[in-house]
C-alpha cells in the first residue's frame, strides 16, 4: 500500500506538529478539585497525556497559571509540572488569560493560528480567551475530555457556546491520532504508542500496530 505525499504540514487543515500550538491554563489544585463535570482522575490523566503529546511533537507550548505570585493559589499539580519543567509559565491575576499581556505575546510569538486550547474551568477560563482567540481570527481546537467544569451542565453549556462561535471540539486519542497521522513517522511512534497506553486506549491500536 502507498500512501500520498506527506501534506505541506503548515498549510495542512488538519492539526500538524508544524502548524499548531498547544495552550495549557489553570490545572491547579484548587481548580482540580472543584471539577464534577468529570471524573478526577482521569481528567488529571487525560491532560497529562495530553501536554505529553504536545512535548513529544514539538508543539510550541503557552502555559499560564492563575494568581500564584499573589499567594492566593498554588502552582500547577506535580504531574504536570513533571511534564512541562522546560517551559515558562505566565502567571497572571485576569480570569481571561487574554487579557493578560504576557499570556497574549506568548500566543502570538507561536507564529501558529490552530490552537489546542485545554483549561480549568470550561465555563470560565477556557470559554473567556477561546472566544476572544476566535473573534481574532485564530482557529481554536477545545480537548473536550481534557477540561472540566464546577458542574456538567457549566461545562456542556460553554463548550456549545464555544462552538457555536466557531471552535471545534477533539478528544485526546483524536489529537494523538491527527499529531500522528502515519505510521512511517516512524520517529513518533514509541512515545505516540505510550501516550495509548498512559491514558489507558492500547487495545485496538496496539494489535494494529503490532500486525503492520
Amino acid at each position: 500500500m502507498t500512501s500520498e505525499p506527506i501534506r505541506d504540514p503548515v498549510a495542512d487543515d488538519l492539526l500538524t506538529p508544524q502548524n499548531a500550538a498547544f495552550i495549557i491554563i489553570d490545572y491547579q489544585p484548587v481548580q482540580v478539585n472543584s471539577i464534577a463535570s468529570m471524573d478526577r482522575q482521569l481528567l488529571v490523566n487525560n491532560i497529562v497525556g495530553t501536554a505529553k503529546a504536545a512535548v513529544a511533537y514539538g508543539l510550541p507550548i503557552v502555559h499560564s497559571t492563575v494568581n500564584v505570585k499573589t499567594g492566593l493559589n498554588k502552582p500547577p499539580i506535580g504531574q504536570l509540572r513533571k511534564v512541562l519543567a522546560d517551559y515558562p509559565t505566565y502567571d497572571r491575576t485576569t480570569i481571561n488569560s487574554w487579557e493578560d499581556v504576557e499570556f497574549r505575546k506568548a500566543v502570538e510569538a507561536t507564529g501558529r493560528k490552530k490552537l489546542i486550547m485545554t483549561a480549568l474551568w470550561t465555563e470560565a477560563c477556557l470559554t473567556f480567551p477561546a472566544l476572544d482567540a476566535l473573534r481574532e481570527g485564530y482557529e481554536v481546537y477545545v480537548v473536550a475530555d481534557a477540561v472540566g467544569g464546577t458542574s456538567t451542565t457549566a461545562h456542556e453549556m460553554a463548550l456549545r457556546r464555544i462552538e457555536q462561535a466557531g471552535g471545534k471540539m477533539i478528544s485526546v486519542p483524536q489529537l494523538f491520532c491527527e499529531l500522528q497521522r502515519d505510521w512511517k513517522r516512524s520517529e513518533t511512534v514509541p512515545a505516540f504508542m505510550n501516550l495509548f497506553i498512559e491514558t489507558g486506549g492500547t487495545a485496538g491500536i496496539q494489535f494494529s500496530y503490532d500486525k503492520d
